[in-house]
């Protein structure tokens, strides 16, 4: 059998994909096959699985996103608030993996 040629990676894949996301609910996913990323706000869900297809070579079955927004919290007794962010959990096809300690 031959090897799956991997796609071509274009610049706008590493502005897509910002951070693997690293929380005791993300390890949970991985069980599931699932990788959660942060993503870039305007990324949409075919964009988000290009990407990590490119970057990663895995077979990308399904995208989730979320979007977290911002919290008001208050330093030195004055408000601010935190940036929204966006979240992927990206599942992979079975017996696909990432190592997300490594860099890309």
């Amino acid at each position: 059998m031959a090897k799956k040629q991997a796609k071509a990676v274009d610049n706008r894949h590493y502005d897509v994909v910002v951070a693997p996301h690293i929380t005791e609910k993300a390890t949970l996913l991985s069980e599931n096959n699932a990788v959660v990323f942060k993503v870039a706000n305007d990324a949409s869900k075919p964009e988000i699985k290009a990407a990590v297809e490119a970057l990663f070579g895995v077979t990308v079955k399904a995208v989730n996103t979320i979007v977290q927004k911002g919290k008001v919290k208050r330093w030195k007794g004055k408000p601010y608030k935190r940036s929204d962010v966006k979240k992927a959990i990206v599942t992979l096809a079975d017996g696909q993996s990432i190592d997300i300690t490594t860099g890309i």
